[in-house]
Protein backbone atom coordinates (compact mmCIF):
# COMPACT_ATOMS: atom_id res chain seq x y z
CA UNK A 1 0.00 0.00 0.00
CA UNK A 2 0.89 3.54 -1.03
CA UNK A 3 0.40 6.18 1.63
CA UNK A 4 -0.49 9.42 -0.31
CA UNK A 5 -2.48 12.55 -0.31
CA UNK A 6 -6.01 12.34 -1.77
CA UNK A 7 -4.73 14.36 -4.55
CA UNK A 8 -1.98 12.00 -5.62
CA UNK A 9 -4.69 8.99 -5.26
CA UNK A 10 -6.58 10.75 -7.44
CA UNK A 11 -3.98 11.91 -9.88
CA UNK A 12 -2.80 7.88 -10.00
CA UNK A 13 -5.69 6.07 -10.49
CA UNK A 14 -8.87 7.68 -12.46
CA UNK A 15 -8.33 8.34 -15.84
CA UNK A 16 -10.91 9.32 -18.28
CA UNK A 17 -13.83 6.21 -18.61
CA UNK A 18 -12.92 4.90 -15.67
CA UNK A 19 -15.74 3.20 -13.70
CA UNK A 20 -15.39 4.25 -9.96
CA UNK A 21 -17.17 2.01 -6.94
CA UNK A 22 -17.51 4.78 -3.74
CA UNK A 23 -18.76 3.70 -0.36
CA UNK A 24 -22.05 5.36 0.70
CA UNK A 25 -24.18 5.86 3.87
CA UNK A 26 -21.76 7.06 7.06
CA UNK A 27 -18.74 6.08 5.55
CA UNK A 28 -18.83 8.09 2.51
CA UNK A 29 -14.67 8.73 1.91
CA UNK A 30 -15.19 12.42 1.61
CA UNK A 31 -11.89 13.62 1.06
CA UNK A 32 -11.83 11.29 -1.98
CA UNK A 33 -15.09 12.94 -3.43
CA UNK A 34 -13.60 16.45 -2.55
CA UNK A 35 -10.42 15.96 -4.32
CA UNK A 36 -12.39 13.52 -7.57
CA UNK A 37 -14.60 17.14 -7.71
CA UNK A 38 -10.84 18.80 -7.82
CA UNK A 39 -9.56 17.54 -10.56
CA UNK A 40 -12.58 16.41 -12.69
CA UNK A 41 -12.79 19.07 -15.07
CA UNK A 42 -9.43 17.42 -16.85
CA UNK A 43 -11.50 14.37 -16.98
CA UNK A 44 -14.54 12.82 -19.02
CA UNK A 45 -16.98 10.19 -19.19
CA UNK A 46 -16.21 8.73 -15.23
CA UNK A 47 -18.15 7.10 -13.69
CA UNK A 48 -19.16 7.24 -10.08
CA UNK A 49 -21.38 4.89 -8.72
CA UNK A 50 -23.12 4.39 -5.10
CA UNK A 51 -25.69 3.85 -2.97
CA UNK A 52 -26.97 7.34 -0.70
CA UNK A 53 -24.24 9.01 0.42
CA UNK A 54 -24.23 11.57 2.78
CA UNK A 55 -22.39 15.10 2.73
CA UNK A 56 -21.85 17.70 0.54
CA UNK A 57 -21.04 14.87 -2.77
CA UNK A 58 -19.19 17.37 -4.72
CA UNK A 59 -19.58 15.15 -7.63
CA UNK A 60 -23.07 15.72 -8.18
CA UNK A 61 -22.55 19.18 -9.08
CA UNK A 62 -23.92 20.68 -12.24
CA UNK A 63 -20.60 21.38 -13.50
CA UNK A 64 -19.63 17.88 -13.20
CA UNK A 65 -21.65 17.56 -16.23
CA UNK A 66 -19.57 15.79 -18.82
CA UNK A 67 -16.65 14.51 -16.59
CA UNK A 68 -18.76 12.69 -14.06
CA UNK A 69 -21.68 10.76 -14.07
CA UNK A 70 -23.50 9.15 -11.44
CA UNK A 71 -25.13 5.95 -11.41
CA UNK A 72 -27.32 5.83 -7.97
CA UNK A 73 -28.34 2.16 -6.75
CA UNK A 74 -30.26 4.24 -4.45
CA UNK A 75 -30.86 7.89 -4.66
CA UNK A 76 -30.08 10.43 -1.65
CA UNK A 77 -31.01 13.50 -0.86
CA UNK A 78 -28.22 15.34 -2.75
CA UNK A 79 -28.41 13.09 -5.63
CA UNK A 80 -32.60 13.89 -6.46
CA UNK A 81 -31.64 16.99 -8.67
CA UNK A 82 -28.89 15.50 -10.70
CA UNK A 83 -31.11 12.54 -11.18
CA UNK A 84 -34.22 14.40 -12.23
CA UNK A 85 -32.11 16.83 -14.30
CA UNK A 86 -30.65 14.05 -16.21
CA UNK A 87 -27.41 14.77 -15.07
CA UNK A 88 -27.32 11.40 -13.14
CA UNK A 89 -28.90 8.08 -13.68
CA UNK A 90 -31.00 6.01 -11.25
CA UNK A 91 -31.11 1.87 -11.53
CA UNK A 92 -34.25 0.11 -10.47
CA UNK A 93 -32.55 -2.98 -8.52
CA UNK A 94 -33.22 -5.02 -5.26
CA UNK A 95 -30.80 -4.38 -3.10
CA UNK A 96 -29.93 -7.94 -2.40
CA UNK A 97 -28.83 -8.40 -6.41
CA UNK A 98 -26.48 -5.57 -6.06
CA UNK A 99 -23.44 -7.49 -4.42
CA UNK A 100 -23.78 -10.10 -7.49
CA UNK A 101 -23.95 -7.57 -10.48
CA UNK A 102 -20.11 -6.45 -8.64
CA UNK A 103 -19.07 -9.62 -8.99
CA UNK A 104 -20.38 -11.00 -12.53
CA UNK A 105 -18.98 -7.17 -14.26
CA UNK A 106 -22.51 -6.59 -14.87
CA UNK A 107 -21.33 -2.68 -12.69
CA UNK A 108 -17.90 -2.63 -13.54
CA UNK A 109 -15.74 -1.33 -11.14
CA UNK A 110 -12.04 0.00 -11.84
CA UNK A 111 -11.63 1.80 -8.75
CA UNK A 112 -12.79 1.54 -5.41
CA UNK A 113 -13.43 4.27 -3.25
CA UNK A 114 -13.86 3.16 0.70
CA UNK A 115 -13.54 4.89 4.20
CA UNK A 116 -11.76 2.24 6.83
CA UNK A 117 -11.22 2.00 10.50
CA UNK A 118 -7.52 2.01 11.34
CA UNK A 119 -5.70 -1.79 11.06
CA UNK A 120 -5.31 -3.45 14.07
CA UNK A 121 -2.09 -5.26 15.09
CA UNK A 122 -2.59 -8.14 12.25
CA UNK A 123 -2.89 -5.06 9.42
CA UNK A 124 -6.62 -5.72 9.08
CA UNK A 125 -8.98 -2.92 8.71
CA UNK A 126 -12.71 -2.71 8.78
CA UNK A 127 -15.39 -1.33 6.51
CA UNK A 128 -16.64 0.19 9.35
CA UNK A 129 -20.07 1.63 9.00
CA UNK A 130 -21.19 -0.06 5.77
CA UNK A 131 -20.29 -2.96 4.65
CA UNK A 132 -23.90 -3.33 2.50
CA UNK A 133 -22.75 -3.57 -1.48
CA UNK A 134 -19.27 -2.20 -0.61
CA UNK A 135 -17.38 -5.58 0.82
CA UNK A 136 -18.39 -6.89 -3.27
CA UNK A 137 -17.68 -3.64 -5.46
CA UNK A 138 -13.84 -3.64 -3.51
CA UNK A 139 -13.35 -7.48 -4.09
CA UNK A 140 -14.25 -6.72 -7.61
CA UNK A 141 -12.12 -3.81 -8.25
CA UNK A 142 -8.78 -3.46 -10.26
CA UNK A 143 -7.65 -0.52 -7.71
CA UNK A 144 -9.18 -0.02 -4.41
CA UNK A 145 -8.23 3.77 -2.66
CA UNK A 146 -9.16 4.20 1.26
CA UNK A 147 -8.95 6.63 4.03
CA UNK A 148 -7.40 5.29 6.81
CA UNK A 149 -9.66 7.18 9.32
CA UNK A 150 -9.00 7.15 12.65
CA UNK A 151 -12.66 8.45 14.01
CA UNK A 152 -14.17 5.10 11.74
CA UNK A 153 -15.76 2.75 14.07
CA UNK A 154 -13.95 -0.93 13.96
CA UNK A 155 -17.34 -2.95 12.97
CA UNK A 156 -17.51 -6.85 12.86
CA UNK A 157 -19.08 -8.69 10.02
CA UNK A 158 -17.86 -8.80 6.38
CA UNK A 159 -16.23 -5.84 6.07
CA UNK A 160 -12.65 -6.74 7.34
CA UNK A 161 -9.84 -5.69 4.94
CA UNK A 162 -5.78 -6.18 4.99
CA UNK A 163 -3.99 -3.48 4.01
CA UNK A 164 -2.14 -5.67 1.71
CA UNK A 165 -5.68 -5.22 -0.73
CA UNK A 166 -5.54 -1.87 -0.19
CA UNK A 167 -3.50 -0.21 -3.35
CA UNK A 168 -2.89 3.91 -2.05
CA UNK A 169 -4.05 5.15 1.60
CA UNK A 170 -4.87 8.52 2.55
CA UNK A 171 -4.60 8.85 5.89
CA UNK A 172 -7.69 10.83 7.84
CA UNK A 173 -9.52 12.42 10.46
CA UNK A 174 -13.14 12.62 9.70
CA UNK A 175 -15.91 11.75 12.20
CA UNK A 176 -18.01 9.89 10.24
CA UNK A 177 -21.76 11.55 8.85
CA UNK A 178 -24.50 11.49 11.41
CA UNK A 179 -28.35 10.98 10.46
CA UNK A 180 -29.77 15.11 11.52
CA UNK A 181 -31.55 14.39 14.14
CA UNK A 182 -35.39 14.04 14.33
CA UNK A 183 -37.96 14.70 17.03
CA UNK A 184 -40.74 12.39 16.84
CA UNK A 185 -44.11 13.53 15.86
CA UNK A 186 -47.67 12.85 17.16
CA UNK A 187 -48.45 10.69 13.65
CA UNK A 188 -45.41 8.69 13.73
CA UNK A 189 -45.75 7.44 17.76
CA UNK A 190 -49.24 6.57 16.86
CA UNK A 191 -48.08 4.49 14.07
CA UNK A 192 -45.23 2.90 16.18
CA UNK A 193 -48.09 2.11 18.98
CA UNK A 194 -50.47 0.21 15.88
CA UNK A 195 -46.53 -1.52 14.88
CA UNK A 196 -45.63 -2.40 18.51
CA UNK A 197 -49.42 -4.26 19.10
CA UNK A 198 -48.54 -6.35 16.04
CA UNK A 199 -45.19 -7.54 17.02
CA UNK A 200 -44.85 -10.62 19.52
CA UNK A 201 -42.45 -11.39 21.51
CA UNK A 202 -38.65 -13.37 20.47
CA UNK A 203 -40.29 -11.52 17.11
CA UNK A 204 -37.06 -10.63 14.57
CA UNK A 205 -37.09 -7.20 13.10
CA UNK A 206 -36.12 -5.41 10.03
CA UNK A 207 -36.67 -1.58 10.39
CA UNK A 208 -36.44 0.50 6.90
CA UNK A 209 -35.53 4.33 6.33
CA UNK A 210 -36.89 7.04 7.23
CA UNK A 211 -38.57 8.76 10.56
CA UNK A 212 -40.20 5.55 11.18
CA UNK A 213 -37.82 3.41 13.21
CA UNK A 214 -37.32 5.43 15.86
CA UNK A 215 -40.78 5.52 16.86
CA UNK A 216 -41.49 1.83 16.46
CA UNK A 217 -38.26 1.23 18.48
CA UNK A 218 -39.80 3.92 21.48
CA UNK A 219 -43.29 2.02 21.27
CA UNK A 220 -41.17 -1.52 21.69
CA UNK A 221 -39.94 -0.60 24.84
CA UNK A 222 -42.39 -3.00 26.70
CA UNK A 223 -41.53 -6.52 24.11
CA UNK A 224 -38.75 -9.16 25.69
CA UNK A 225 -36.17 -11.03 23.35
CA UNK A 226 -36.56 -8.96 20.41
CA UNK A 227 -33.74 -9.58 17.42
CA UNK A 228 -32.45 -7.91 14.58
CA UNK A 229 -31.38 -8.78 10.95
CA UNK A 230 -31.91 -5.88 8.97
CA UNK A 231 -30.88 -4.29 6.33
CA UNK A 232 -29.56 -0.35 8.51
CA UNK A 233 -29.88 -0.22 11.96
CA UNK A 234 -30.28 3.38 14.00
CA UNK A 235 -30.08 5.01 17.35
CA UNK A 236 -33.52 3.59 18.38
CA UNK A 237 -31.57 -0.03 18.15
CA UNK A 238 -29.48 1.34 20.62
CA UNK A 239 -32.36 2.00 23.48
CA UNK A 240 -33.78 -1.36 23.08
CA UNK A 241 -30.35 -3.22 23.37
CA UNK A 242 -29.74 -1.04 26.52
CA UNK A 243 -33.08 -1.77 28.26
CA UNK A 244 -32.82 -5.67 27.64
CA UNK A 245 -35.73 -5.78 24.73
CA UNK A 246 -32.94 -6.30 22.21
CA UNK A 247 -30.82 -9.87 22.91
CA UNK A 248 -31.39 -11.79 19.99
CA UNK A 249 -31.76 -14.87 22.19
CA UNK A 250 -34.27 -16.43 19.94
CA UNK A 251 -33.55 -15.97 16.54
CA UNK A 252 -32.78 -18.95 14.49
CA UNK A 253 -29.31 -17.58 12.83
CA UNK A 254 -26.64 -15.27 13.92
CA UNK A 255 -28.40 -15.99 17.88
CA UNK A 256 -27.65 -13.36 20.41
CA UNK A 257 -25.98 -10.84 17.08
CA UNK A 258 -27.38 -7.68 15.59
CA UNK A 259 -26.90 -8.43 11.92
CA UNK A 260 -27.53 -5.48 8.94
CA UNK A 261 -25.67 -4.36 6.28
CA UNK A 262 -25.53 -0.32 7.22
CA UNK A 263 -25.72 1.67 9.89
CA UNK A 264 -26.99 5.37 9.87
CA UNK A 265 -27.41 7.72 12.80
CA UNK A 266 -25.66 9.70 15.92
CA UNK A 267 -22.32 9.46 16.93
CA UNK A 268 -23.74 7.51 19.63
CA UNK A 269 -24.22 4.80 17.68
CA UNK A 270 -21.32 4.74 16.07
CA UNK A 271 -19.58 4.50 19.89
CA UNK A 272 -22.03 1.61 20.08
CA UNK A 273 -20.68 -0.56 17.34
CA UNK A 274 -17.36 0.47 17.51
CA UNK A 275 -15.81 -3.24 18.14
CA UNK A 276 -18.99 -4.29 19.92
CA UNK A 277 -18.68 -8.40 19.25
CA UNK A 278 -22.22 -8.55 19.37
CA UNK A 279 -23.07 -6.52 16.00
CA UNK A 280 -22.06 -7.97 12.94
CA UNK A 281 -22.43 -5.74 9.77
CA UNK A 282 -22.57 -7.94 6.37
CA UNK A 283 -23.04 -8.07 2.86
CA UNK A 284 -26.50 -7.26 1.24
CA UNK A 285 -26.92 -10.57 -0.69
CA UNK A 286 -26.87 -11.82 2.87
CA UNK A 287 -28.84 -9.38 4.75
CA UNK A 288 -31.26 -9.51 2.25
CA UNK A 289 -31.75 -12.82 1.53
CA UNK A 290 -35.55 -14.25 0.45
CA UNK A 291 -34.67 -16.99 1.61
CA UNK A 292 -32.78 -16.63 4.62
CA UNK A 293 -34.95 -13.54 6.09
CA UNK A 294 -38.01 -16.66 5.29
CA UNK A 295 -35.59 -18.66 7.87
CA UNK A 296 -36.28 -16.45 11.10
CA UNK A 297 -39.76 -17.37 12.78
CA UNK A 298 -41.90 -14.69 13.59
CA UNK A 299 -40.11 -12.24 11.27
CA UNK A 300 -41.09 -8.44 11.20
CA UNK A 301 -40.67 -6.49 8.24
CA UNK A 302 -41.31 -2.81 8.64
CA UNK A 303 -40.87 -0.43 5.41
CA UNK A 304 -42.64 2.88 4.32
CA UNK A 305 -43.99 4.33 1.40
CA UNK A 306 -44.66 7.13 -0.51
CA UNK A 307 -47.86 6.37 -1.24
CA UNK A 308 -50.55 3.24 -1.87
CA UNK A 309 -53.81 3.33 -4.39
CA UNK A 310 -56.97 0.80 -3.14
CA UNK A 311 -55.77 -2.05 -4.86
CA UNK A 312 -52.68 -2.30 -2.48
CA UNK A 313 -50.05 -1.39 -5.26
CA UNK A 314 -46.90 0.60 -3.35
CA UNK A 315 -44.96 3.47 -4.55
CA UNK A 316 -41.65 4.08 -2.91
CA UNK A 317 -39.00 5.59 -4.93
CA UNK A 318 -41.15 8.34 -6.61
CA UNK A 319 -43.10 10.64 -6.56
CA UNK A 320 -45.16 10.93 -9.58
CA UNK A 321 -42.18 11.33 -12.56
CA UNK A 322 -39.74 12.79 -10.28
CA UNK A 323 -37.34 9.90 -9.18
CA UNK A 324 -37.03 10.39 -5.07
CA UNK A 325 -35.05 7.49 -3.44
CA UNK A 326 -35.00 3.41 -4.17
CA UNK A 327 -36.27 0.34 -4.38
CA UNK A 328 -33.20 -0.64 -1.74
CA UNK A 329 -34.33 -3.90 -0.02
CA UNK A 330 -38.35 -3.55 0.66
CA UNK A 331 -38.96 -6.16 -1.29
CA UNK A 332 -36.22 -8.50 -0.38
CA UNK A 333 -37.49 -7.87 3.20
CA UNK A 334 -41.26 -8.30 2.91
CA UNK A 335 -41.33 -11.64 0.66
CA UNK A 336 -39.13 -13.31 2.67
CA UNK A 337 -41.15 -11.95 5.94
CA UNK A 338 -44.17 -13.08 4.28
CA UNK A 339 -42.82 -16.19 3.78
CA UNK A 340 -41.59 -17.09 7.24
CA UNK A 341 -43.31 -19.23 9.83
CA UNK A 342 -45.90 -16.64 11.84
CA UNK A 343 -43.88 -13.42 9.96
CA UNK A 344 -45.01 -10.18 9.16
CA UNK A 345 -44.30 -7.79 6.19
CA UNK A 346 -45.83 -4.73 6.95
CA UNK A 347 -45.82 -1.21 4.98
CA UNK A 348 -46.26 1.30 6.96
CA UNK A 349 -46.73 5.71 6.10
CA UNK A 350 -48.82 8.26 7.40
CA UNK A 351 -52.26 9.02 5.87
CA UNK A 352 -51.17 12.06 4.76
CA UNK A 353 -48.30 14.41 2.86
CA UNK A 354 -49.17 17.99 3.20
CA UNK A 355 -52.55 18.34 2.04
CA UNK A 356 -52.74 15.24 0.42
CA UNK A 357 -53.92 11.64 1.21
CA UNK A 358 -51.44 8.99 0.81
CA UNK A 359 -53.67 6.33 0.44
CA UNK A 360 -54.74 7.03 -3.07
CA UNK A 361 -57.16 6.42 -5.72
CA UNK A 362 -54.69 5.90 -8.37
CA UNK A 363 -51.00 6.15 -7.91
CA UNK A 364 -49.72 9.47 -10.10
CA UNK A 365 -48.69 9.30 -13.58
CA UNK A 366 -45.36 8.33 -13.52
CA UNK A 367 -45.11 6.83 -10.25
CA UNK A 368 -43.02 3.34 -9.73
CA UNK A 369 -44.58 0.67 -8.67
CA UNK A 370 -41.92 -0.80 -6.03
CA UNK A 371 -43.90 -3.44 -4.24
CA UNK A 372 -46.81 -4.92 -6.16
CA UNK A 373 -50.49 -5.56 -4.58
CA UNK A 374 -49.91 -9.18 -4.57
CA UNK A 375 -46.60 -8.86 -2.33
CA UNK A 376 -48.07 -6.35 0.06
CA UNK A 377 -49.87 -7.73 3.28
CA UNK A 378 -50.17 -5.72 6.24
CA UNK A 379 -50.72 -1.86 5.73
CA UNK A 380 -50.42 0.09 9.03
CA UNK A 381 -50.83 4.22 9.21
CA UNK A 382 -51.98 6.62 12.65
CA UNK A 383 -55.80 5.58 11.70
CA UNK A 384 -54.81 1.70 12.04
CA UNK A 385 -54.24 -1.77 10.22
CA UNK A 386 -55.23 -3.34 7.13
CA UNK A 387 -54.89 -6.95 6.01
CA UNK A 388 -54.23 -7.08 2.52
CA UNK A 389 -53.42 -10.70 2.36
CA UNK A 390 -55.88 -12.96 0.47
CA UNK A 391 -58.22 -10.00 0.19
CA UNK A 392 -60.09 -9.08 -3.19
CA UNK A 393 -60.01 -5.50 -4.76
CA UNK A 394 -63.64 -4.53 -2.88
CA UNK A 395 -61.93 -6.02 0.84
CA UNK A 396 -58.67 -4.24 -0.26
CA UNK A 397 -60.47 -0.92 -0.76
CA UNK A 398 -62.62 -1.36 1.94
CA UNK A 399 -59.72 -1.74 4.87
CA UNK A 400 -57.44 1.10 2.91
CA UNK A 401 -60.57 3.21 2.73
CA UNK A 402 -60.81 3.09 6.84
CA UNK A 403 -57.42 3.45 7.86
CA UNK A 404 -57.06 6.46 5.18
CA UNK A 405 -57.57 10.52 6.81
CA UNK A 406 -61.56 10.83 8.02
CA UNK A 407 -61.90 13.87 5.29
CA UNK A 408 -60.39 11.87 2.55
CA UNK A 409 -62.67 8.93 3.31
CA UNK A 410 -65.79 9.56 1.47
CA UNK A 411 -64.09 10.77 -1.52
CA UNK A 412 -62.15 7.67 -1.91
CA UNK A 413 -65.39 5.25 -1.65
CA UNK A 414 -67.25 7.65 -4.13
CA UNK A 415 -64.22 6.72 -6.56
CA UNK A 416 -63.98 2.94 -5.77
CA UNK A 417 -67.57 2.66 -6.75
CA UNK A 418 -67.17 4.68 -9.74
CA UNK A 419 -64.21 2.20 -10.25
CA UNK A 420 -66.60 -0.93 -9.36
CA UNK A 421 -64.05 -1.78 -6.78
CA UNK A 422 -67.42 -1.50 -4.17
Amino acid sequence: MRICTAREAIAATVQNGCQIFVQGGAATPSLLLAALAERAATLSNVGVTHLHCEGAAPHLRPEMAGHLRHRALFIGANARQAVNEGRADYVPVFLSEVPGLFRRGGLPVDVAFINVSPPDAHGLCTLGLSVDVTVAAVRAAKVVVAQINAAMPRVFGDGMIHLDQIHFGVRADEPPAAAAAHVTTDVEARIGQRIAELVPDGATLQLGIGALPGAICAALAGKRDLGIHSEMISDGVVDLVERGVINGSRKEHDRGKIVAAFALGSARLYRFLDDNPSVELRSADYTNDPGLIRQFSKMVAINSAIEIDLTGQVCSDSIGERLFSGVGGQVDFLRGAALADDGRAIIALPATAATFSRIVVELKPGAGVVTTRAHVHTVVTEYGVAELHGRGIGERARALIAIAAPHYRDALTAAARRLRYL
